[in-house]
């Protein structure tokens, strides 16, 4: 998340607007939030609906649809252009999310 917060001016240059989501609840949004200075909106997919739909959920320790670290470039139509998934601890380069973006908007 620090990445996202850190790098936002770099989005808002490509016309991207970072959002994260997890399964944790509004409520631990808004303490993330608040501890991290975070820049971008988290959205709660509480009930795992959101997992299930993109198909990155496995099954962790027992828990269901635990969700795959991922990061999807949607566009203004919402179409899914770009998906990336990253094993637990992998640090997502975010150099190459901005490349993607700059490849649907060139004169950005």
């Amino acid at each position: 998340m620090e990445l996202l917060r850190d790098r936002r001016a770099e989005f808002d240059e490509v016309g991207v607007q970072p959002i994260g989501i997890s399964r944790d609840s509004p409520w631990c949004h808004i303490a993330w939030t608040q501890a991290l200075d975070l820049n971008f909106g988290l959205l709660s997919d509480f009930d795992g609906e959101a997992v299930r739909a993109f198909g990155i959920g496995f099954e962790f320790r027992g828990f269901h649809d635990v969700a795959q670290r991922s990061a999807f470039l949607v566009d203004e139509r919402g179409t899914i252009r770009n998906a990336w998934n990253y094993e637990t601890g992998e640090v997502p380069d975010v150099d190459v999310w901005l490349e993607a973006a700059r490849a649907l908007n060139p004169s950005a």
